[in-house]
Order: C-alpha cells, then sequence, then structure tokens
C-alpha cells in the first residue's frame, strides 16, 4: 500500500509504520499525547493507518492487542505531560520560542482547558497540537490527580482505540485501499478544523472589541439632557 507523503517521508504514516512498525507507533502517540516535542508528530492519521494496515496483515499483531497498546501508549504520554506541567509550572509561559516550541502553542491550550475545564483532556484528543499541550498545561493548573486520571484514560481510549478501529473497519472497503491518499488528507484536514475555528473566533473577537483608550485622550463632555450647562 502506497499512500501519499503529507510532507516530509519521515512525517508519512505508511513510512513510519513499514520502517520502525508498532513500536514506532506506540513511541510517536506517546511523544505527541504529552511531549513538547511532539506536537508536529501525525497521529490521527498514523492511527487510522494502523488499523488499516493490521486488517491487511501488514502489522502482524491482534487488533486487540494494537488497540490496547495504543491507548496504554496514549494515557503513559498524557501522564508524562501532566508530571512535566507540575514540575515546570508558570515558568512555561514565560519560556522563550525556539524552532519546536512556540509560546502561541502554550496559549491556545491553555485558552482550551479554561473554556472547557477538564473534559478538554477528552477533546483536545481529537485536536492536533492542543492534544501535545492541554495535558502539561492541566499540570501547570495543579488540575486534581484524581479527575486528571479519569479523563486522562477516557480521552485516550476514545481516541487511540478510536481512531485505529476506524481504520480497521474501513480496512476491508475496496474504497478505501483505492482512494487512501484522499482518505488520509480528509483525515488531517478534518483534525485541523477546530484549530482554524478557534483561531477564527478569536480574531472575530479580537476585531470586535474596541480599543481602549490611551491617557492622552480626553474625556468627550456628556451630552444629552443630563450634560452639565
Amino acid at each position: 500500500m502506497e499512500t501519499l507523503a503529507l510532507g516530509p517521508q519521515w512525517l508519512n504514516s505508511d513510512y513510519l509504520i513499514t520502517t520502525f512498525g508498532l513500536i514506532g507507533v506506540l513511541l510517536i502517540v506517546f511523544a505527541e499525547s504529552g511531549l513538547l516535542i511532539g506536537f508536529f508528530l501525525p497521529g490521527d492519521s498514523l492511527l487510522f493507518t494502523t488499523g488499516l494496515m493490521v486488517t491487511t496483515n501488514k502489522i502482524d499483531n491482534p487488533l486487540w492487542l494494537v488497540c490496547v497498546l495504543v491507548v496504554l501508549a496514549a494515557v503513559l504520554g498524557d501522564q508524562a505531560g501532566y508530571l512535566f506541567g507540575r514540575k515546570v509550572g508558570p515558568a512555561l509561559f514565560t519560556r522563550p520560542d525556539s524552532r519546536l516550541f512556540k509560546q502561541e502553542n502554550v496559549e491556545k491550550a491553555h485558552a482550551f482547558f479554561e473554556k472547557h475545564g477538564p473534559k478538554s483532556l477528552i477533546l483536545a484528543r481529537f485536536v492536533p497540537i492542543v492534544r501535545t499541550f492541554t495535558p502539561i498545561i492541566a499540570g501547570v493548573s495543579r488540575m486534581q490527580y484524581r479527575s486528571f486520571i479519569v479523563f486522562n484514560i477516557i480521552g485516550g481510549t476514545l481516541w487511540g482505540a478510536g481512531v485505529t478501529l476506524l481504520g480497521a473497519a474501513l480496512g476491508n472497503v475496496e474504497f478505501v485501499h483505492k482512494n487512501i491518499e484522499a482518505i488520509l488528507v480528509g483525515i488531517v484536514l478534518l483534525s485541523v478544523i477546530p484549530v482554524a475555528i478557534e483561531f477564527l473566533r478569536a480574531r472575530a473577537k479580537s476585531k470586535k472589541e474596541p480599543a481602549a483608550p490611551t491617557a492622552n485622550t480626553p474625556e468627550r463632555a456628556p451630552r444629552g439632557r443630563h450634560a452639565k450647562r
């Protein structure tokens, strides 16, 4: 099965799975789930392709075992992110930008976490970039550990097993094999939609907000019948 390279070859799901096997998939899922360096990795398309390859016997492991291992890697990745966030704390928000770290990614994840609360750990699983930083923000915010574990397991199961099973379910459909490139591109685009929506909302909101008056701007005298004469 040849798939379209969505970017550099080393980010192509088919190439990654063929080269590194299931171990590589698990390491990537772990890194993307909570390590700062993992935000650019192709989690969604990777899991979909993994499920598809299991049904076509290109991954020589039973589907149930693959799903269990993927969920475990996803949960442990979020766990690592949470512990990192607790240790680093507010210093994360003052860390300078670098080639692999952008402060805006932290701010997006923080806004996402503040808006959705604990359930953001579930929702963020399906939003690229945000899913990497959200468990870290949960740690920075000192989210109650018991609640974190519960939502972490739910989110990791829905995303890890869900996307893998979707790929497996469609793996025997002839249309999928003939149009795998378009399907993978569609998965990437669908996963980016929530980020684009949040970006457009934030941009529209910033345009609607009136500019703050400067200190040198004189106050206008009140008008109407209540104005002083």
